[in-house]
């Protein structure tokens, strides 16, 4: 009875859908590893799943009957998807390939899994697999966006070598790290009723009504950092420059173009906050004398005045009341150095660095590699999907945190 006591998913009822593609090798895994935790799994397989792995594994794993077939006339009343979206206290699609995410947004109700999909109210969850260049698609993307704002969790996809030769982002999670999810998912978050604000974005500082200088950031690791901290528990507060992204969800969301724009909204919506993420890359400096008009090409040249912006983070960091303040550090070399003398120029409790002069990570891509420091450590995250950087680094912010609460 202690060693049943012990699992974290016992008493879980876990319902793991199945679809067509070469990942469906790892839900085999998944599925052992969810029993092992103590949980009650059934599995439903959409008819292209068949083509990749046989029913009966999964039946000889969970001791249950596989399901498949929307009209069967063997099932109590024929009305499985009724009964099995009753009966699940989380749904995970895995693999989940781009064909039914495109359905899952769209509302499709063309097999089984599907029709559960859109009856049940328990929680969803998804792990996309697929070839790299279609999981970057603009169509899977802005499934993906519709699914997250839905409130169905999106886990994954991993960078990586694929079946079809090629590398990128589409790989599954390995079953250990779904496994995390899950057990992540079915429990109150580590951040639960505490409440977190997180800069995201670049600024945009006027020239005049037509022109700005700004940065290359798209906002995606802040936005990333968002819904990883909603993932745990947190209540958040998301100060977001210009980006064209879906937002997080829930969040409360205040946007601003300027770096003076963000200094006013965070200063003004600070109190109360416990944890304070500085990911938006905003400027340095600011034009001094903004054109009234739009300013006509005449001489060869132009001199424009700059003066600096106010220090948002240093701002956060220096209040009588501070919160536990994270920030950001890009830097093109002496990575560690910088980012260590941030750490204490600005009275920061952790800093993520990464080096932006490279690619393959950083500015405008789907993908990061980080070094985490705080004042006694440091932590490296590996090149990977900035979600799963996000992840990892809300999970280190969330331990250095709470041991200092402690």
């Amino acid at each position: 009875m202690s060693k049943l006591l012990n699992k974290k998913l016992s008493n879980k009822k876990i319902l793991l859908g199945v679809t067509g593609g070469i990942a469906a090798y790892k839900a085999a895994e998944f599925c052992r590893l969810l029993i092992k935790q103590g949980a009650d799994v059934r599995v439903v397989m959409t008819s292209a799943a068949k083509e990749f792995i046989q029913p009966l594994t999964f039946q000889a794993l969970t001791g249950n009957r596989v399901y498949a077939e929307l009209f069967d006339a063997d099932a109590q009343n024929a009305m499985d998807h009724i009964e099995l979206a009753r009966w699940a206290d989380l749904l995970v699609i895995a693999p989940a390939t781009a064909d039914i995410l495109a359905k899952l947004a769209d509302g499709y109700t063309d097999n089984l899994l599907l029709t559960i999909s859109l009856a049940t109210q328990s929680k969803i969850a998804v792990a996309p697999a697929m070839n790299q260049q279609m999981y970057q698609n603009q169509a899977t993307q802005k499934n993906i966006q519709v699914l997250q704002q839905r409130g169905v969790k999106v886990w994954g996809p991993d960078v990586g070598d694929q079946a079809c030769g090629e590398t990128g982002p589409g790989r599954m999670l390995e079953a250990e790290h779904l496994l995390q999810h899950v057990e992540q998912i079915m429990q109150p978050g580590k951040l639960n009723g505490y409440k977190i604000m997180i800069t995201a974005g670049p600024t945009r500082e006027a020239i005049d009504p037509v022109r700005f200088i700004s940065n290359r950031s798209s906002g995606k690791m802040g936005y990333a950092v968002a819904q990883a901290a909603i993932n745990a528990g947190a209540e958040v507060t998301l100060v977001t420059g210009p980006v064209c992204l879906q937002s997080p969800q829930p969040v409360k969301l205040l946007t601003c173009q300027s770096a003076d724009d963000m200094y006013q909204q965070v200063m003004s919506h600070i109190d109360g906050q416990d944890i304070f993420i500085g990911t938006a890359a905003v400027a340095d400096y600011r034009i001094l004398n903004i054109a009234d008009e739009k300013i006509k090409k005449s001489a060869d040249e132009m001199d424009l005045k700059l003066v600096r912006t106010q220090d948002i983070l240093a701002s956060v960091a220096a209040l009588k009341d501070k919160p536990f303040c994270v920030g950001f550090a890009a830097e093109t070399s002496e990575l560690e150095q910088y980012a260590r003398q941030k750490l204490h120029n600005k009275n920061l409790d952790i800093i993520a660095a990464n080096r932006v002069d490279g690619s393959a990570s950083g500015f405008e891509v789907d993908n990061n590699a980080i070094s985490v420091f705080w004042e006694e450590g440091s932590k490296q995250l590996s090149l990977k999907s900035k979600n799963l950087i996000a992840t990892e680094l809300v999970d280190i912010i969330t331990e250095q945190f709470i041991s200092c609460r402690n």
